[in-house]
């Protein structure tokens, strides 16, 4: 089967959720059902960009590869070729991890 291609629109990115900590720091294994959702991704994807009042093009400042840090309720899931993914706009994104 082809992998789908999946090209966001305007000011859209596209995240993967990175997997949360298995354990606390004291070594306790935290269980799949008590664990929060992780608000770190990886860009998958970047749409072009938003349009300002005149129509001129604002590109985002992210790149696919970055490492990212997102509110908890922000962006709406989605399920393509099996992958759990995130599509939220550039400004529900709080900034890069270096």
């Amino acid at each position: 089967m082809a992998k789908t291609t999946f090209r966001p629109l305007h000011d859209r990115v596209v995240v993967k959720r990175l997997d949360a900590e298995e354990k606390t720091k004291g070594g306790i294994i935290i269980p799949d059902t008590a664990k929060e959702k992780p608000s770190e991704g990886k860009v998958v994807a970047v749409g072009p960009g938003g349009r300002d009042e005149t129509g001129k093009l604002i590109p985002i400042d992210l790149k696919v590869g970055d490492r990212v840090l997102f509110g908890k309720w922000s962006g709406t899931e989605v399920k393509l070729d099996g992958e759990d993914l995130l599509i939220m706009k550039e400004s529900d994104i709080m900034g890069v991890l270096a």
